[in-house]
């Protein structure tokens, strides 16, 4: 499920509304704190969730934090140092280099002083890590070196402290096998998509998990709730759980200055998307995997298990995807309907390629049922969930917009799918009688 708002009435400054339901965790905002306020990291929260009878509990102190009691129940002592603004008495910043590790999916970063605040990527040293501790390189060629890429403000860490996007070579300067963003800048920077000036938009679905039973949030342990239906975008301790981590997470990337466009609570309990957009080329996926960071540092703090399975339960529950919203230049101009239809038609083309790369364990998603189309048949519609590209109401009412790919798995990379949704819709040829051919397949008139 999705409430990504269209592309196009992005340039119209719609923004997705704010529909997230919560649960009771003890993360606290108290009425002094302000937006810039960065998130403490103090230890996990479960001592204040789980014991509250117990004295002790700690007093909002203004500021956006969590706070945690030690097993005595008095409050943690590392807090005051966490919280520390050590800006007036240094120039130096801390940066966090943030990188993909070998499964594809897990995230992994270091820390590193630098003298003086940084505005741009060139100006950051490149760095290096081991790569046979991730899965990167083998134990007697162990070397991996960290690129940065992009910057992002450090929500935890405040002040001019930095998170930072890399991306992983050899010491040759090639990229890795699991650098997928190598690949992506390539066909980001090919003049015919340059030009179409490609915007996304992601619906990143994500479930959290109760860390000792990984069993899903508001779930009873070994159990399962009422029927879906009562927990989209609902509110109240029965229906929602989680929305602290949610807006948590909301105010973080805002802080960070990732484009979050809007959050909601989703269909499945403990289930929950973000959408990430509009964004351009490249741009999507730096964001994305950042995203991902930081939410995976907020339920660290939870002491929860951020899951990206595309199908966390299995029977009659919805899985977790990664729609993506895409329009180009020429799809927002007058006529566009009829580019879009044309991308389509390339899409069912080379349908196996982009389910291949969509997402490991989709097949346990994309099964026709729960919104979703069959993982062996493509098929697309004007308003049809059921889909595996849907076209809004509003694209086919205008003549022009944007489409959306739903095929793509909540653990899909974001490097991956945007790259390959511009090669195969701009830079992609296929021959005449096969587009003859697939029209007639999918019942396309182009």
């Amino acid at each position: 499920m999705s409430s990504f708002q269209a592309l196009h009435s992005w340039e119209k400054g719609e923004m997705a509304q704010i529909l997230a339901p919560s649960t009771q965790w003890q993360m606290r905002l108290p009425k002094t704190s302000t937006f810039g306020s960065p998130v403490a990291t103090t230890k996990m929260w479960s001592p204040l969730v789980l014991k509250q009878n117990r004295k002790g509990a700690a007093k909002g102190s203004g500021k956006f934090r969590v706070l945690a009691l030690s097993e005595n129940s008095t409050v943690n002592r590392l807090e005051k140092l966490l919280n520390m603004d050590v800006t007036p008495y240094t120039d130096k910043i801390i940066a966090e280099y943030v990188w993909i590790g070998g499964s594809g999916i897990d995230l992994r970063s270091k820390s590193r002083t630098l003298s003086k605040p940084v505005e741009h990527p060139s100006e950051l040293p490149k760095w290096n890590y081991d790569g046979s501790s991730t899965g990167q390189a083998p134990g007697e060629d162990s070397e991996v070196i960290l690129y940065p890429q992009a910057i992002f403000k450090d929500p935890f860490r405040g002040g001019n402290n930095i998170l930072v996007i890399c991306d992983a070579y050899t010491p040759a300067g090639e990229p890795i096998p699991t650098n997928k963003r190598a690949r992506a800048a390539e066909i980001f920077s090919n003049k015919k998509v340059v030009d179409e000036i490609p915007w996304f938009g992601i619906e990143q679905e994500y479930t959290l998990l109760q860390q000792n039973v990984k069993w899903p949030l508001g779930w009873p342990v070994g159990g399962y709730p009422g029927p879906q239906g009562p927990y989209y975008c609902a509110a109240g301790a029965d229906k929602s759980f989680g929305r602290d981590i949610s807006d948590a997470h909301y105010k973080a990337c805002l802080y960070a200055g990732i484009n979050i466009s809007g959050t909601n609570g989703e269909v499945m309990p403990g289930q929950w998307e973000y959408q990430v957009g509009p964004s351009v080329g490249i741009e999507a996926g730096d964001h994305i995997w950042i995203s991902r960071y930081i939410l995976e540092r907020i339920t660290e703090q939870a002491g929860v298990v951020l899951s990206l399975d595309p199908k966390p339960i299995e029977g009659d529950w919805n899985g977790a995807g990664c729609h993506t919203n895409y329009s180009t230049k020429s799809m927002r101009e007058e006529g566009g309907f009829e580019v879009i239809k044309k991308a389509i038609l390339n899409l069912s083309l080379r349908h196996k390629e982009h389910i291949s790369a969509y997402g490991e364990g989709n097949e346990r998603r994309l099964t026709g049922k729960h919104e979703t189309a069959s993982i062996n048949t493509f098929s697309w519609g004007v308003a049809n969930r059921g889909c595996s590209i849907r076209v809004g109401r509003d694209t086919e009412k205008n003549g022009k917009g944007y489409l959306e790919d739903r095929r793509p798995a909540s653990n899909m990379d974001p490097y991956v799918v945007t790259s390959l949704l511009a090669e195969t819709t701009i830079l992609y040829e296929p021959t005449l009688e096969a587009e003859a051919l697939a029209a007639q397949k999918i019942a396309l008139n182009v």
